[in-house]
This record gives structure tokens, C-alpha cells and sequence, in this order.
């Protein structure tokens, strides 16, 4: 079969920042330089602002034998459409997926680096400044003659320099796929990535008029906000933290630290003046003002109405789920509302009415952020239904360590956290019943212990702030863990299994719980889950972590940093990616099983599933059952789902 790379350089007066969806949607979007290459052949760059598509190349775009690859390729897909609305998809690979399958970063520099690939096939460094000139719109002055945008018989040398910028790309991205291509996903995969693109194709519909709204409602309650504590403290600039600093410790009589929340929340505790009392609740309330949601909403929104791109394919390279874009719905701020006031409340912001929205709710920024999800409505004519799993990595762990007793809570409908805490306590525990107040024990516990957690795990999880003392906290660990043995045992016999991987590479070592499968090659370890994905850690070895003990090394991403560097694991947090790797795979069949039933996906949400439907078509009963379903490799897990129906999205 064939294979045509492609890259495409663009401009639009729209920022990509909000997606390529509407930066092709500007009104002034155009494609300036088409880069390709047939297979192993000479790239060839054509100069779209000086002659037409070749005519190969259109041929070729419609011949399904022929393997279309880009980096990113969505971005050349979206943008190809706009010249070749029906041209087919499913003969598209992209690059960057194939590179994140292989725990490698985003970015085509970064990855032609890690790749060590020649210096002839890395990516040109002039890019950033080519694309900022004629890409993009520019600040009319005086010396450019007050134009708006740069074009090639501005800048010819320039102009030339991007031709053979665009040419490179094509050399780099190619190179890579060469490099890589034998380490491909399984078809599923690619399956799954259609799906993808499918749904970020879908968008969402806005309701403009709650998201108008919202913003100028915030922008006049924070001016109204500023005006009072400028009256009540006589400063120019209440926001400024040291004006307002000076203020505070003047009427307080003492010095006062910082003004940063946690200060705020620990000075709003004391007994204080009534002035002071109401510039800090101020201040604490213009910290809570954010709309960005909305704004990004307002921004992103393409002139049919509608928000797309919100979701990244593979966003985490070592686990493969999804990463919310844009809008980031992955997220948004809860709802504690009950339903009636939350529509209530809609209602007013509807009206635009900052008063009545004043006068029901003390804190209307809180209101503002609750209702964030309900800018996202259904089509005239559609509803939503909504429909996610309950608590699918406590199912997927008990299920892959075989902790039969989890299983049969599961098999039974029972509560997780309840039963947890029962086996923990060795008394039985009813939510709202019988030692219930053991229940919320059982619920850290199993939020922050099933991947080899202990007291500082059950800190973050906030524990510590349940006013349980250390000694309490290491009972609950040493509780939890024997009344979990298989799930010990697994974080055990996943980490030797991957040790022996290691240290003898082209040596499968199979768990017979769970059946994953471990085995390096090619200069990495790879982890065989259910489905058949793999999951990969780029240069495995024994070596000594930070505290002077052996552990398993490899090269990634810091998170902290975002540089590549040396990575240390461990038994539990290798079940961990493998748990949450599995829940995704769940996740991912149950919405192409979806697709394939006709149901049309807008947006999901970490393990939620959100489908717009005909008022008249589907059921939530219907989802569910398909949700529920079970692939060939998931025999033995069992799940479940529930959810709800509206006219705009919402959490139930």
C-alpha cells in the first residue's frame, strides 16, 4: 500500500490556541503551502497562493489504497476538508498518535530528538518565526504600510525559507513513522481514533445567551465588588495585595504575612473589625470571579453555534486516556445544587439579571461557576443523555488481582466504600445505617490505597483533615491492605514480573492473574494488557532510586519540569497505569459500541459517556445496556452504569 505524508502550513485570523475547528472556520482561512511525499520519493512543496492542488495529489487524497499521514493529523484533515469536504477518513494515520502509543512526547521537535534521529531529518528551528509572520494577522504600523497580514511578496527570501520549512517538516515526520511504524497499535486503536475524530467533528452547541451573559454578570458584580472595597478602604487599587496588605495590618494593629486564600480563610476564622471582615470576604469572593469556561466557550464557538476539538486522542501518553481541550470539560467546577435551583438560578442568568441573581444567592460567582455545564445544550429537537460507570478502577482492580469478595460486592450492587470499610472493621457497615460512620473511612481508603498508597496517600486525599491522627491513618492502611490481600499480592507480582522483563529482555513473563504480559525489546518494556495495547516505557533498567534502593528506571516525561529525563516506578504505581489503561479501554470499546448503534457521541467525560439523541429516539435504558456490555477480553469484569436525560449537560 502506498503512503502520502503530508503537511500543510495555513493562515486565519483566528487563534489555534481555540482549536483547529475554528481557526478553519474564519471566514479568511486559506492553505499556503501543501508539502508531500509519496512513500520514500522527493518532497515536493506546492505554493497554494501561486498554483492550484496538484492534481496527483487530490487523486490520491480520494484513493482509499493509499495511506494518508501527517503529524497531528487532524489538524490536515480539518483543513483539507474545507477544499475536500468528502474526502475519506478512514484511510488517515497520525504520526503523533503513533508516537504517544510509544510513550513519546507531543511535540515533532522533541520527538525527532528522543529518536536521535540525523541531523538532516530534525526539525527546522526557523518555524516559530515563519509562522508568526505569515500565519498570523500583524500590527499595521507605519513602516509595513499599515497592513494587517504579511504575504509572500512581502518577505520573498522569507517566503522561501517557509517553503523549505514546510519541506523539512515532511522529512521529519516521515522519518519518524519509518522509525516507529513496526512498534503501530493494534487496529483497534485506529478504530478508536476515527471514533475521535468523529466526536470532536460533533462539537457541542453553546447556549450564547447564558454564556454572554455569565461574563459581562461577572464583569459588573467584580466592578461592583472592587468599587465597595475601594469605598470602604480608601485605596486606589484594593486588588493590589500590597496596598491592601498595608491596609489590613494598619487596621489589625499586627503584621500581616500573605492575603493569598489559605491566609484569607485563616484571618476570616478570628474575630475581626466589621470593614476588615467585609474587604477580605471581598477579596475572598474576587477569587472565586473566574469565568474562563465561558470565555473559552465565547471564543472557541464556530458560527454554527457550536464548540469542537474539546478532547486530545492518547493526551495521556502513559495510559492513553483522553485529555480534555479548549473548554477542558475534564475539569469543570462541580454542582452541589440540588436540580430545582440549579434551574432556577439558570433561569436568572438567562434574564442577564445581576440583582435577583444578588438577591437569591450570597455568592454569585459560586453560582456562575456551578452552572458552567449547563452552556452546553442540546440541538432544538434533541436531548442528551447522559450515562457513566460506577466506580470502574475499583472494579477493574478488584477484577485483574481476582479479590473475589470486591467482585461479589460488585456482582450484588452493594457499596464498594461500605463493604470496604466492613472487611477493614470487621463489623457490618450500611451507608445512613449501621456504623455508617465508618463509611467515609472505607471511602479514602479505597480512593487513595488500591495502587500501594499509604498515610501520605490518605493525606491527600484529605484524611488528615477528617481530624484522624497519624496513628489512625497507618490503621487504616495496615486495615485496608489485609483486607485486601489479592490486590497487595498484584502490586507484588506486577512489579517482579516487570524486573524479570527487564533484566532478561526477549522473555515474556505472563501474570496468570490478570493475564498481562511483560517483555522488553526494542529498547523498551512493554506491558500487554486484555485488549491487546500496550503499554510502553522507553529505556526500562534496574538502578537505584532516591533514597538508595534498587528500583525500575526509565525515560519520560517530568511532570513537574516537562523536560525528558529519568523516571523511577514501582509495583503499585505500574498497577496503577495499567488499571487506569484498562478503564479506558472499557471506556473506548463501550463508545464504539455506541457508534456502531447509532448513537451520537458529543463529549465524555473522564468514565461518563454524553450522546445527543432525537426527543423521540434512544433510551437511557438502551446506553446503559450498551455501556454495560462486555468485549471478548473483558469476560469476568463487571460493570455498571447509570445516568440521566436533559435538555442541557449537567452532573445528576
Amino acid at each position: 500500500m502506498a503512503t502520502l505524508s503530508i503537511d500543510i502550513e495555513t493562515y486565519s485570523s483566528a487563534d489555534i490556541r481555540y482549536g483547529v475547528y475554528r481557526y478553519a472556520d474564519a471566514p479568511d482561512f486559506e492553505i499556503l503551502l501543501l508539502g508531500y511525499a509519496f512513500d520514500d520519493g522527493p518532497v515536493q512543496v506546492a505554493d497554494l497562493t501561486r498554483e492550484e492542488v496538484p492534481a496527483q495529489f487530490v487523486q490520491a487524497l480520494f484513493d482509499r489504497s493509499v495511506t494518508k499521514t501527517a503529524f497531528n493529523a487532524n489538524f490536515e484533515m480539518t483543513c483539507l476538508r474545507k477544499l475536500y469536504p468528502d474526502m475519506p477518513l478512514e484511510c488517515w494515520e497520525c504520526t503523533s498518535i503513533l508516537s504517544l502509543y510509544n510513550s513519546l512526547p507531543t511535540g515533532l521537535a522533541k520527538v525527532a530528538e528522543i529518536l536521535k534521529l540525523p541531523s538532516d531529518k530534525q526539525k527546522d528551528a526557523r518555524g516559530k518565526a515563519l509562522i508568526n509572520y505569515f500565519s498570523k494577522p500583524c500590527k499595521p504600523t507605519k513602516a509595513n504600510g499599515g497592513r494587517t497580514r504579511n504575504r509572500p511578496e512581502d518577505a520573498p527570501d522569507k517566503w522561501a525559507e517557509y517553503i523549505e520549512y514546510n519541506r523539512q517538516d515532511v522529512v521529519v515526520e516521515r522519518a519518524i513513522r519509518q522509525k516507529l511504524i513496526r512498534l503501530k497499535p493494534p487496529e483497534t486503536e485506529h478504530q478508536y481514533w476515527l471514533m475521535d475524530q468523529q466526536i470532536n467533528r460533533n462539537g457541542a452547541k453553546i447556549d450564547r445567551q447564558l454564556v454572554t451573559n455569565a461574563i459581562r454578570m461577572n464583569q459588573d458584580y467584580s466592578a461592583h465588588l472592587r468599587a465597595e472595597a475601594a469605598r470602604i478602604t480608601g485605596l486606589s487599587n484594593p486588588n493590589s495585595v500590597s496596598q491592601l496588605k498595608h491596609w489590613v495590618e494598619d487596621r489589625l494593629g499586627e503584621t500581616v504575612t500573605a492575603l493569598d486564600k489559605k491566609a484569607v480563610a485563616s484571618l476570616l476564622g478570628r474575630g475581626l473589625p466589621g470593614d476588615v471582615r467585609r474587604v477580605l470576604k471581598i477579596r475572598q469572593l474576587m477569587g472565586r470571579t473566574s469565568v474562563k469556561k465561558y470565555e473559552a466557550m465565547e471564543q472557541a464557538v464556530c458560527s454554527d453555534g457550536r464548540v469542537r476539538g474539546m478532547f486530545q486522542f492518547y493526551g495521556a501518553m502513559r495510559t492513553g486516556r483522553w485529555a480534555g481541550r479548549i473548554v477542558q470539560l475534564h475539569n469543570l467546577p462541580r454542582s452541589s445544587m440540588p436540580l430545582d435551583e440549579l434551574q432556577a438560578a439558570r433561569r436568572v442568568v438567562l434574564r442577564g439579571d445581576l440583582e435577583e441573581l444578588e438577591l437569591l444567592w450570597d455568592n454569585v460567582p459560586d453560582v456562575l461557576s456551578q452552572l458552567v455545564r449547563t452552556a452546553i445544550v442540546a440541538e432544538d429537537g434533541c436531548r442528551f443523555i447522559v450515562d457513566d460507570y460506577s466506580a470502574i478502577e475499583a472494579r477493574v482492580i478488584a477484577w485483574l488481582s481476582g479479590e473475589r469478595w470486591r467482585q461479589d460486592v460488585f456482582a450484588r450492587g452493594g457499596d464498594i466504600y461500605c463493604a470496604s470499610a466492613s472487611a477493614m472493621f470487621g463489623v457490618p457497615v450500611v451507608k445512613h445505617g449501621a456504623n455508617g460512620h465508618l463509611r467515609q473511612k472505607g471511602k479514602i481508603a479505597e480512593l487513595a490505597l488500591g495502587y500501594g498508597g499509604g498515610v501520605g496517600a490518605l493525606k491527600a486525599m484529605g484524611a488528615d483533615r477528617m481530624g484522624l491522627s497519624d496513628e489512625e491513618l497507618t490503621e487504616i492502611v495496615a486495615k485496608w491492605r489485609k483486607a485486601s490481600p489479592a490486590i497487595v499480592r498484584f502490586w507484588w507480582d506486577v512489579d517482579a514480573a516487570a524486573r524479570q522483563a527487564i533484566r532478561n529482555p526477549g522473555e515474556t513473563v505472563t501474570i496468570r492473574q490478570g493475564g498481562l504480559r511483560f517483555h522488553c525489546r526494542a529498547g523498551a518494556l512493554f506491558i500487554e494488557l486484555p485488549s491487546g495495547r500496550h503499554l510502553v516505557y522507553i529505556h526500562p533498567h534496574i538502578g537505584q532510586n532516591r533514597f538508595g534502593g534498587e528500583a525500575i528506571l526509565y525515560a519520560g516525561m517530568e511532570q513537574g519540569t516537562r523536560t525528558w529525563g529519568t523516571l523511577e516506578t514501582y509495583g503499585g504505581k505500574l498497577v496503577e497505569n495499567i488499571v487506569q489503561a484498562v478503564a479506558r479501554d472499557c471506556l473506548a470499546a463501550a463508545m464504539l459500541r455506541l457508534t456502531k448503534a447509532g448513537y451520537r457521541i458529543l463529549m465524555h467525560v473522564h468514565d461518563e459517556v454524553i450522546t445527543e439523541v432525537p426527543k423521540n429516539g434512544g433510551s437511557l435504558e438502551d446506553v446503559t445496556r450498551i455501556m454495560a456490555m462486555n468485549e471478548p477480553w473483558e469476560n469476568g469484569l463487571i460493570k455498571n452504569a447509570d445516568g440521566f436525560e436533559d435538555i442541557y449537560y449537567r452532573k445528576d
